[in-house]
């Protein structure tokens, strides 16, 4: 046999096993999916998941449908009561249309969906867009972000964490200019009150259209739950809105916020003014870093992250399941990751953070979370200590950067970001 021949062999070999692998891609990550989630499936076997806010939601929503009072009911054995705004109570009313059992499934398959989809967004956002656009990697990375503890706790909870960073990241991370751009955050505040700081750090980045945007969004939500919902919308806007007691306890570890940390760590159940001072530094620094981040890199994602962050950071209580904004965030950290080694040192480590559940390792039966000894205080509040180092590092990455003007709408790949920097340096 010629060598020809025996090259054309080879070829024609590569070129076979090639089209081999390609179509097994999706099927092991289709298996790695079912097999995540099959995982999920026996450990509700072993110990039923509570999905005690879904439970809280379909209240609402027979509340809303009945005419009941909206924030005079408590359900489940934790007696949980109504936190959100009206307007989310008439988006759930959908959920008393079908038995409990059968909401709580799909309230499982509604976050799986909700999962992927950020997933996808955050690929996109991040410049990994051929990632974005492969459902391998992308049902690869759904079997694998489950298992992040904020992400398990939303489908533990049945929350609605995942819907409110897929409807804010979808519309922020479109190009400036693009239609309505800001109403659909806007519409997430109208459920959650804690997206309205991305309103300020559109204003803060000199996107006022785009700002007034989002506070019309708000403004039609409001208004929608004030033409259905008169007496609750009252209720709420002058009085339940300002009781922070009501969603819980501030000190116990699952609270991840600034107010969480200060409490144990001077094991004081009300840090008052000294909390209330730090949160406003924070809120401040935070949108001036976020802003800096976008003046001086154009890198809209990391401007976004940080004021998510510093929105996490701030409010009076961020339940652990309230930090979902991980997935985006290790999405942008890995998209910096190509060939440097501590950088996908700090990756690892960071996504070890989410996944380690060390705030439920610590001691935190009863009031023991005020208690915690100096050095179990890092496990007790991973997550805002991550914040306030993210805030950190930005500043420090940023320090010798001029402002520029950001590119409208363009999200620069990594490798783009790199070149920037490099030119940072030499300028």
């Amino acid at each position: 046999m010629s060598a020809a021949d025996r090259a054309g062999i080879c070829k024609g070999r590569r070129t076979w096993a090639r089209s081999i692998a390609r179509p097994r891609r999706p099927a092991l990550a289709a298996a790695l999916l079912v097999v995540s989630f099959a995982g999920l499936w026996v450990l509700y076997e072993v110990r039923p998941l509570p999905m005690s806010d879904i439970v809280v939601y379909r209240a609402e929503g027979r509340a809303a449908a009945t005419g009941g009072d909206l924030y005079g009911f408590t359900v489940t054995k934790w007696h949980l009561p109504a936190t959100y705004p009206p307007f989310a109570a008439l988006l759930f009313i959908p959920t008393t249309w079908i038995s409990l059992a059968t909401l709580k499934v799909a309230c499982v398959l509604v976050n799986a969906v909700l999962l992927a989809l950020l997933i996808h967004l955050s690929y996109k956002a991040a410049g990994l867009r051929k990632a974005a656009g492969a459902a391998p990697a992308v049902l690869a990375a759904t079997a694998l972000g489950l298992w992040l503890e904020p992400v398990f706790q939303t489908f533990v909870f049945g929350q609605v964490n995942l819907a409110l960073a897929c409807l804010v990241l979808w519309d922020l991370a479109r190009p400036d200019g693009a239609r309505l751009k800001g109403f659909a955050t806007g519409i997430a505040a109208g459920i959650k009150l804690t997206p309205a700081i991305f309103a300020v750090y559109l204003l803060v980045t000199g996107r006022v259209k785009a700002s007034f945007t989002a506070l019309a969004g708000f403004g039609v939500s409001a208004l929608i739950g004030l033409l259905f919902l008169p007496g609750a919308s009252v209720e709420f806007w002058t009085r339940r809105m300002f009781e922070t007691g009501r969603v819980g306890k501030a000190w116990i570890v699952d609270n991840q916020s600034l107010q969480g940390l200060i409490a144990r760590v001077l094991h004081d159940p009300e840090p008052g003014a000294l909390w209330a001072v730090a949160a406003l530094l924070t809120g401040a620094a935070g949108l001036a870093v976020a802003r800096r981040v976008y003046l001086r890199r154009g890198l809209d994602t990391w401007g976004l992250l940080v004021t998510a962050v510093t929105a996490l950071l701030v409010s009076p209580i961020s339940w652990s399941h309230h930090w979902v904004w991980c997935v985006p965030l290790l999405a942008a950290l890995a998209a910096h990751t190509r060939g440097v080694l501590w950088r996908r040192a700090l990756l690892a480590a960071i996504t070890l953070a989410f996944t380690a559940r060390t705030l439920w390792i610590v001691p935190h039966a009863g009031d023991l979370d005020l208690h915690l000894p100096w050095w179990q205080q890092p496990l007790a509040s991973p997550y805002p200590l991550l914040g306030l180092a993210l805030l950190g590092a930005l500043v420090w990455w940023t320090r010798n950067t001029p402002d520029r003007p950001a590119d409208p709408g363009r999200i620069p790949p990594p490798r783009a970001a790199e070149r920037l920097t490099t030119r940072a340096g030499t300028s």
